[in-house]
């Protein structure tokens, strides 16, 4: 009785994993977010931490620029 019951056990996992398989290859694409990898980003100017005005171009370095946006859980 017991072996019967590990093996049914074992058998309802074993389907129950197959199909969570089956559904999460059915789901839609997640659609790209932002600027494909190569495009310029549009020009902008925002104010800094200190109240200087600043535009893609004064943050501009030697090899282009970087900018990161970070949310912070606690905002």
């Amino acid at each position: 009785m017991k072996i019967a019951t590990v093996i049914l056990l074992l058998a309802a996992s074993l389907a129950f994993g197959a199909k969570q398989k089956d559904a999460s290859t059915k789901t839609a694409p997640t659609p790209s977010i932002g600027l494909e990898i190569g495009t310029p980003a549009p020009a902008f100017s925002l104010r800094d931490q200190f109240g200087r005005e600043q535009t893609n171009q004064s943050l501009k370095g030697r090899n282009g620029t970087v900018i990161l946006f970070f949310r912070s859980a606690d905002w």
